[in-house]
């Protein structure tokens, strides 16, 4: 069986990274570059770096900071923000990132992740999906959670692997920022709806929301922020714990 993967997320702003309640009111939690070298030491099993404002703002990723994080890590790391084209993409490849997400653009066009997969492969590819419970069901948002769309959440998710997305890492926006645990039903739902695998994210808050994740739903990686940013669950203590649960961790 497969190690169920544990991934700190940096939202990164003007060089910072922060952390937010339901994507607003951000504090600063510190340097990227430290963190992830911090979070390698640790045990983490990848890291996600989001620049939270590029799709809005219309800018780029930093390609210094990558670079800068490529020289510390040693473990697997994706990127995301304000990627619309093959080009951003192969810029953060050859600054040293394994991956890259796309939300907005992905959502704007999505003939993006196919064209992505074929140049790149689709372990390249990271679709990111911010969603949120509606009268009508889930609907995915774009921007940062700014704008909601008319799109059903499950059937995105669907067309994104159809098209050749590697991998979703999907947020809830309910539960983000909020430490009172992961979406399960959600979750559940959309692990057991496709093949690729499903980074459940938003909600962590202590380690019990961890092991009812990994144990209640079909996920494949669980991804934090603020718990792991000010130090309320430490990575090998988190790990040592889903052992007990007999959950594939990588110690």
């Amino acid at each position: 069986m497969l190690s169920k993967r544990i991934i700190p997320c940096l939202d990164v702003k003007d060089g910072r990274t922060v952390k937010g309640v339901n994507f607003v009111d951000l504090k600063d939690a510190g340097d990227p570059v430290e963190l992830a070298w911090q979070y390698a030491q640790q045990g983490a099993d990848e890291l996600v770096f989001l620049d939270i404002t590029a799709t809005n703002e219309r800018r780029k990723t930093m390609i210094e900071m990558v670079k800068a994080v490529a020289r510390q890590l040693n473990i697997p790391f994706t990127i995301g923000g304000g990627i619309t084209s093959i080009a951003d993409a192969e810029a953060l490849l050859n600054a040293g990132a394994d991956k890259i997400s796309i939300n907005s653009a992905a959502v704007k066009d999505p003939t993006l992740i196919e064209t992505l997969a074929k140049a790149f492969g689709v372990q390249f590819v990271v679709v990111a999906v911010d969603t949120k419970a509606v009268a009508e069901g889930n609907r995915v948002h774009l921007n940062g959670g700014r704008v909601m769309t008319a799109l059903d959440t499950a059937t995105w998710i669907k067309q994104a692997e159809e098209l050749g997305a590697g991998e979703i890492l999907l947020t809830s926006m309910d539960h983000d920022g909020t430490k009172q645990g992961f979406d399960l039903l959600l979750l559940d739902q959309i692990s057991k709806s496709i093949n690729i695998p499903v980074i459940a994210s938003g909600g962590a808050g202590k380690i019990e929301h961890f092991t009812d994740v990994f144990l209640k739903t079909g996920v494949d990686a669980a991804l934090a922020a603020s718990v792991f940013h000010f130090g309320e669950i430490p990575i090998p203590v988190l790990k040592q714990e889903l052992k007990k649960y007999n959950i594939p961790v990588r110690l």
